[in-house]
């Protein structure tokens, strides 16, 4: 969002041209409709009011409530437009590059040698057109289709939070506890994102930590880039120094052919320099933004924010039992996903150790399975607790996916262009020209050169599955044929995957995080610029010094 241009809401707000909004937390304001309030309800004239939860009202009263989460359209505009050249250019490299493919096992892994040119096919202009639809009939799809799934369950379950006083409740008890201790709220935070992640490969489930983080940042005095710093961020490179990620480590080690969870040694030691790393930078930023707020690239956007989500209104939730009960409705949710999490990484490291690809794979995804239960099961029990009943608890549920449901062109255009770069078959002929270009390149070249082709790929591939099954197989025979151990491949997988995260506009979650707060991407690449610099030498330096030491 340009910086004159008004928003005002807590945790994001979506400000169209013609709208205004008013209101704790964000309220769009329709042609025929004011609402206003702090994060109240509609009620009947025998409604109890409940504090800063509700607002009470008869039948003709005007609807007071919360907007929950909306994405911001300008960044939404600008990044479509991004990735809608990136279409085009993808699907005009498959009509002029050569076109082949390498043999794939019964695992789908590539196998090294077997790539063949197929010079006869050309993907039909018509399916780079239908790509957004066609996409949905790939066997990736199932990646585009739980992102959606996920921002179903946030939006909705985040307006119902916002609109009984949840959000205020929680976000006044974390501020009245770490206020005096805010910096050890910083490392705290760092650590249950990046613990998650680098343990049980959580992701897509840190979309449910960035608005009561960013709440919570600007209660302190800071601003919503530090309150996506610690969770969103943390989450990213946590995958980034992952230990036991089923999905970084586990995986990419079977598809290389070394031992599940060897080498974890230096990864330990990787994930405290990189946990060390990130919150310095961010206890630092912080300190800046203290000292002169209007260092802050989201200045302007959070002022109006600030202004209208005041942590006085906030503590008076806690006087509302009402609230409080709902409050702790959800808390236990909470818990039972991260107990979910818990098991689900158990399951999978079980499932490795005795080589149980079913235990394996619900370990893998169990969190996820968890996460889209419990999150939304606890925001509908803790919305009946503070008094929302039947059509208004479900109709404030369906009003917080519409007003996140915005961001799914982002998500058809990500999908449309992993589906034309398969269908196009060049993928695997940029592979083979990269396999023919290590030649007689010596082996500290050889682990930086992969380390820039992987980083480059996630740009088009964000899953990191399906990476890794397209070219971990053929790095491993890479590092064989240089003198490399193959121990190599997950390090340099691990760094290139993690940081890019949240780099890219082909990252959805990325895009709906920073569209949370109305930022825009050229704003959110000025913050992290410094911060990509300092992991880019780290994970130089690590590269460099496994090949020294013969890192296995």
């Amino acid at each position: 969002m340009d910086e004159n241009e008004k928003r005002s809401g807590a945790a994001g707000v979506n400000i169209g041209d013609d709208e205004k909004q008013s209101g704790a937390a964000g309220v769009i304001i329709g042609d025929d409709e004011k609402r206003s309030g702090v994060a109240g309800a509609k009620g009947d004239n025998n409604e109890k009011q409940s504090g800063a939860a509700g607002a009470k009202g008869d039948n003709n009263e005007k609807q007071s409530g919360a907007a929950g989460l909306n994405i911001d359209k300008k960044t939404l505009l600008g990044i479509a437009g991004l990735l809608l050249g990136v279409l085009i250019l993808v699907g005009a490299l498959t009509q002029f590059l050569p076109r082949g493919e390498f043999q794939v096992d019964e695992n789908g892994s590539v196998i090294a040698g077997t790539y063949t040119e197929h010079p006869d096919y050309k993907l039909p202009l018509w399916k780079i057109i239908a790509s957004p639809v066609l996409a949905f009939t790939s066997d990736k799809a199932s990646v585009g289709l739980a992102i959606i799934a996920i921002i179903v369950l946030v939006g909705g379950t985040f307006l119902i939070l916002d609109k009984i006083g949840v959000l205020k409740y929680m976000m006044a008890t974390i501020v009245n506890k770490y206020e005096s201790k805010r910096y050890l709220l910083i490392a705290v935070m760092v650590l249950f994102g990046m613990f998650l992640s680098s343990t049980a490969g959580i992701l897509e489930e840190s979309l449910t930590l960035v608005p009561v983080a960013v709440a919570i940042s600007l209660a302190m005095g800071w601003d919503s880039l530090m309150g996506i710093g610690m969770s969103f961020v943390a989450v990213a490179f946590g995958f980034t120094a992952a230990t036991f990620n089923p999905f970084n480590v586990i995986t990419v080690q079977k598809l290389a052919g070394i031992p599940v969870l060897s080498g974890l040694w230096l990864r330990l030691v990787i994930f405290v320099v990189v946990y060390a790393t990130l919150t310095g930078f961010l206890m630092l930023y912080a300190r800046k933004i203290e000292k002169d707020p209007t260092k802050s690239p989201a200045y302007e956007s959070d002022k109006k924010i600030r202004e209208r989500y005041p942590i006085e209104a906030c503590r008076a939730t806690l006087g509302d039992k009402q609230i409080g009960k709902a409050t702790r409705v959800f808390v236990i949710s909470m818990i039972c996903v991260l107990c979910g999490t818990v098991t689900s990484f158990i399951l999978s490291m079980v499932g490795t150790r005795i080589e149980n690809e079913t235990l394996t794979t619900i370990g893998s995804y169990g969190s996820m399975g968890c996460m889209a239960v419990f999150f939304p099961v606890g925001g509908l029990l803790a919305g009946r607790v503070a008094g929302l009943r039947g059509k208004k608890l479900f109709g404030a549920f369906g009003a917080g996916v519409k007003t996140i449901l915005p961001i799914l062109p982002v998500i058809l255009f990500i999908l449309a262009i992993t589906y034309v770069l398969d269908e196009g078959m060049i993928m695997h002929t940029v592979l083979n020209a990269l396999s023919s270009m290590l030649d007689g390149v010596s082996p500290y070249g050889v682990i930086l050169l992969m380390f820039v082709f992987t980083a480059l790929l996630e740009f088009f591939v964000s899953s990191g599955t399906a990476k890794a099954f397209l070219i971990v197989p053929l790095m491993a025979i890479l590092c064989d044929l240089t003198g490399l151990h193959r121990q190599a491949v997950v390090m340099t997988f691990c760094f290139a995957d993690g940081f890019t995260n949240m780099l890219y506009p082909t990252s959805g979650l990325m895009i709906i995080a920073i569209g949370m707060v109305g930022l825009s991407y050229r704003k959110w690449l000025k913050w992290t610029a410094k911060l990509f610099l300092i992991e880019g030498v780290v994970s130089v330096f690590f590269m460099l010094l496994s090949v020294a030491i013969g890192y296995q």
